[in-house]
Parts: structure tokens; sequence; C-alpha cells
């Protein structure tokens, strides 16, 4: 595993402390966060408050790895995101690329099926 794998496998596991101030230290200070079924939000600060958002209803998260390849600094990881809000569960089967620079995040751009989480936190 080089270090651009191991610095996206901490973040991962960082999310299972749903702290937005730890998630977002791993981006670059210009950095962009994707989910590709909405507009990207650039910046530190956008991102914090877009993942503090993201993680309020939010009561546990497990960011189960599947598989991880990179070259250079390009990272991609499969994963399974198992996320509880409250009473509603939710198994969302992701996919992130990440383009590293200098140890941080420069973009995350993370696919998976929104009407999927969706159904799962609203429904």
């Amino acid at each position: 595993m080089n270090d651009n794998e191991r610095i996206i496998m901490d973040f991962i596991a960082a999310w299972s402390r749903l702290d937005a101030d730890e998630i977002v230290s791993y981006f670059a200070d210009d950095g962009v966060y994707h989910n590709m079924p909405s507009r990207p939000v650039q910046g530190r600060e956008q991102i914090r408050a877009f993942v503090a958002g993201f993680l309020k209803p939010w009561t546990s998260t497990q960011l189960d790895m599947l598989n991880i390849i990179s070259r250079g600094d390009l990272v991609i990881a499969e994963r399974l995101d198992r996320t509880t809000a409250g009473e509603r569960k939710l198994d969302l089967p992701c996919c992130g690329v990440f383009e590293m620079t200098d140890g941080k995040t420069k973009a995350w751009r993370d696919y998976f099926d929104m009407p999927t989480y969706t159904r799962a936190m609203t429904g």
C-alpha cells in the first residue's frame, strides 16, 4: 500500500467518528468534494459546512473498503457505506475517485445512487 492509499484508508476510517472537522482536514485548502448526483463543493470551509449538514442526522456510519487501487496521485476506492440515522439504516455502494496533492485530497468525486440514499434516509 502506498502513501496515498494509506491516507485514503485513514480518511475513510475517520468518517466513523462523525467529526466534520477531522474529515475536512484531509482536503487541500482549495479541495473539491463532488457527490456526483449533486453540485461540487469547493474549499475547506464550504466542504466542512456540507459534510456537517450531511452528518447531522447520522447516529453512526461505517465505511467498509471493498477495493482500493492507485496510480500516482490518483486513488480509486470502492466502498459499502453502512449508515444509521435514528431508526433508518442504509447500506450504500459507493466508488470514490481521489486526486491527491502533497498528501491532501485535491478532488474527491463520489459515485453512488442518490435515490437509494434518499429512500432510506427520508422514506
